[in-house]
C-alpha cells in the first residue's frame, strides 16, 4: 500500500498559496478554529479549555472568522468537553456562522491542525462536504510573511440542512464491544507516554485494551506544520496493523487529536472510520471499563 499511497481527496487540503490566491472568492468562508488545552495537575481534571479568540482578534488571515469549538459548537449539556451536538443542532449553529449551501469552507488553526480537523470531521458527520484544511495552518501562513489583520469578521448567516452520517462518531459501548475483534483496529492518537500509561493525565493511566498507537504528532512535519506525505502516513498506519479492510476506531483524550488521524486515513481511502467522541476523558474515569498499561 505504501508504494502507491496517495491522498484521494486533495480538494480537502489547501495550501497557503492556494488560499492567498482565492481569498477574494465571494463563496469562500475561512475560519480560525484555534483552541488551547491548558494542562493541570492536582485538580482532578486533565486540563481547562482556552479559547483561541484573543489570538484571533490580535491577528488572523484576512477575512477569516472565528469558530469557538467548545463555546459555540459543542454540546453544553455534556459532562465532557467538545461533545458533538445533535446533527440538526450543529447544522443550525454553523449555518448561523455562514456555512451552508453554495459555500466553500477552509478551516485553520494555530499550533496544531487537530482543531481544524475536528471541525472538518463534525461537518462531514452532518453531511457538509465542501470543507478543507489549510495545510500548515496559521503558523505556516505567518512564517511565510503573508498578511494578517486584527479585529473580527462575521459572515452573513447561511442555510444548511443536515444530512447525518451517524457512524462517524461512536460511544464507549461500541469501543468496548470491539475489544478483541480481529476485524477492528482501535487506534490511540495520543502521545506515547499517555498510551503506555507512563503519564496519568486522564486519571487511570493506560489505554483501551488492544489499541495501537499512531500519535498525531507523528503525522505532521514539525518544521512546516504540514501533513506528512501519503506514503509516510500510510506506512505509519500499516505498521500498527491498520488494514484498509478493517473497521478503524480512533480515540485520544477528548476526540480532537483522533480526528487528525481519521482525516488522513480518509485521505488514504479508508472507508470504515469512527471517532470515539469522549475518548479517555470518559474511559479512564469509568472503573467498569478495562484498561491496560505497558
Amino acid at each position: 500500500m505504501t508504494s502507491e499511497a496517495r491522498y484521494v481527496h486533495p480538494e480537502a487540503i489547501v495550501s497557503t498559496e492556494w488560499l492567498a490566491q482565492n481569498l477574494g472568492d465571494p463563496a469562500l468562508r475561512v475560519f480560525d478554529c484555534t483552541t488551547y488545552l491548558l494542562y493541570e495537575t492536582g485538580t482532578g481534571r486533565p486540563y481547562t479549555v482556552g479559547s483561541g479568540r484573543p489570538d484571533y482578534e490580535a491577528a488572523h488571515i484576512p477575512g477569516s472568522a472565528f469558530l469557538d469549538l467548545q463555546g459555540e459548537l459543542s454540546d453544553s449539556a455534556s459532562p465532557f468537553n467538545f461533545t458533538m451536538p445533535a446533527a440538526d443542532d450543529l447544522a443550525a449553529r454553523v449555518a448561523a456562522k455562514g456555512i451552508g449551501t453554495g459555500t466553500r469552507v477552509v478551516l485553520y488553526a494555530r499550533k496544531n491542525m487537530q482543531w481544524a480537523t475536528r471541525v472538518w470531521w463534525m461537518l462531514r458527520a452532518i453531511g457538509f462536504d465542501d470543507a478543507a484544511i489549510l495545510d500548515g495552518g496559521f503558523d505556516k501562513w505567518a512564517a511565510e510573511g503573508r498578511p494578517t489583520e486584527a479585529g473580527e469578521t462575521r459572515y452573513a448567516p447561511a442555510q444548511l440542512a443536515a444530512r447525518p452520517r451517524p457512524g462517524l462518531f461512536v460511544g464507549k459501548a461500541d469501543v468496548r464491544a470491539a475489544i478483541g475483534d480481529s476485524a477492528t483496529c482501535t487506534i490511540n492518537a495520543l502521545a506515547p507516554d499517555l498510551h503506555s500509561g507512563e503519564n496519568p493525565r486522564y486519571g487511570r493511566p493506560g489505554r483501551i485494551p488492544g489499541s495501537v498507537n499512531v500519535p498525531v504528532a507523528s503525522l505532521v512535519d514539525p518544521a512546516s506544520m504540514t501533513f506528512r506525505g501519503p506514503e509516510e502516513v500510510a506506512a505509519r498506519f500499516a505498521a500498527v496493523g491498520a488494514d484498509p479492510g478493517k473497521r478503524i476506531l480512533l480515540y485520544c483524550g477528548g476526540g480532537i487529536a483522533a480526528t487528525l488521524d481519521a482525516f488522513l486515513l480518509h485521505q488514504l481511502g479508508y472507508r470504515d472510520l469512527a471517532v470515539y467522541d469522549a475518548s479517555m476523558t470518559e474511559w479512564a474515569k469509568d472503573e467498569a471499563l478495562p484498561i491496560e498499561r505497558g
